[in-house]
């Protein structure tokens, strides 16, 4: 088969398969990823030291021989309110844990769609090539490989976004030597920046971390607090995190290109069933009183485990802090309670963030 046709059949595939999005992007050294080390430099990543591996500035330094990198994108969205929407209607004793984690592990039901596409691959095309498979596990910076694949263009809230899907949708990636023909041709280009003058997204994000359009210092990212700040969140950043207990929707919320994106028919991606209770605003004395036990029988199949019983907590204390109970009532004693339970833990970040929170509710 010709380059061309081995593309169209992988696309073919991927949809198939219930891929929203397919499409191939050539193993090159994008131009956007030469700023990746003025970007490290600057200490944006926080502790997230592994975006330094050096590899993630060359794909095909990633696997050696690599031609091109099939980029595979799956609609996560549901049929819910949005956390802008959540902020201002839903009760103060309830948490926000984004979109994207109220269903199953997207690692693993994107993993299993990528291995399923691979093992098409390999009954068309034999065992001759090599392909390695990421879905966030990878040295590929994958939005970026998504642009040249021609699936959308990177925003000013710097997420990909296409223009009938909006941003609600994870992306993968499989990294091969199989030769197959981008689906950008010599004379096309990525698709047309279309975020024009507006700018919801920069003057939305509670933390400012939108320093400028089209770049985020992820230390200041309410994601980035919430899921991979191991220690205590820094003062200053607290209250404007709200009641945000693991990651945060807003610059998406706020996006025009999301105001008609399709819903998601995927199961995997509706709100799980925690008893009964959903992880759609979760009640935060819940999630400030689970044991370390309950926590990883709860979200050891969901992405909130990413985020460790520590950092829960952490953030659920916070919350609490935010939530602001009325003085005398029986809310405030039983947030009271719950934090003064936590403060005898033999924790240090979690007890610095209650006796932060009872400073703010006593």
């Amino acid at each position: 088969m010709r380059p061309a046709e081995q593309t169209a059949f992988v696309v073919e595939s991927a949809r198939a398969l219930g891929f929203d999005l397919c499409g191939v992007a050539p193993a090159d050294d994008f131009s956007e990823l030469a700023r990746l080390p003025e970007w490290l430099s600057r200490g944006r990543a926080g502790e997230m030291h592994y975006l330094a591996d050096p590899r993630r500035g060359s794909p095909s330094s990633a696997m050696p021989g690599a031609r091109n990198i099939i980029v595979c994108a799956l609609n996560y969205n549901t049929d819910h309110p949005y956390s802008t929407e959540f902020a201002a209607q839903a009760e103060s004793d309830r948490g926000w844990i984004s979109r994207y984690a109220w269903g199953e592990d997207y690692h693993l039901v994107l993993g299993k769609k990528l291995d399923a596409l691979l093992d098409k691959m390999h009954a068309q095309f034999g065992e001759s090539f090599e392909a390695r498979a990421y879905v966030d596990t990878g040295p590929i910076v994958e939005r970026v490989a998504a642009k040249y694949a021609g699936l959308g263009w990177l925003g000013k809230n710097t997420c990909l976004i296409h223009e009938q899907l909006g941003s609600w949708f994870f992306v993968g990636v499989i990294l091969t030597t199989l030769d197959l023909a981008p689906s950008l041709g010599p004379a096309d280009s990525p698709p047309a920046d279309l975020c024009g003058n507006c700018t919801l997204c920069l003057d939305a994000c509670p933390t400012g971390a939108l320093t400028e359009p089209y770049t985020m210092d992820a230390r200041l990212c309410i994601s980035y607090l919430t899921i991979e700040l191991r220690g205590p969140v820094p003062e200053h950043l607290r209250k404007p995190m709200g009641r945000h207990v693991f990651g945060c929707d807003i610059c998406q919320d706020v996006c025009p290109w999301n105001r008609r994106a399709p819903v998601s028919p995927a199961a995997e991606f509706q709100p799980r069933q925690i008893g009964s209770r959903t992880l759609v605003a979760p009640e935060l004395e819940w999630l400030a009183g689970l044991a370390e036990s309950d926590f990883q029988r709860i979200f050891r199949k969901g992405a909130v485990k990413r985020a460790k019983w520590q950092g829960l907590v952490r953030n659920a204390c916070i919350a609490l802090g935010n939530s602001v109970p009325q003085p005398g009532t029986p809310a405030q004693d039983r947030v009271a309670g719950i934090l003064k339970r936590l403060a005898a833990l033999p924790d240090p970040v979690v007890a610095e963030s209650v006796q932060w929170a009872l400073s703010r509710i006593q």
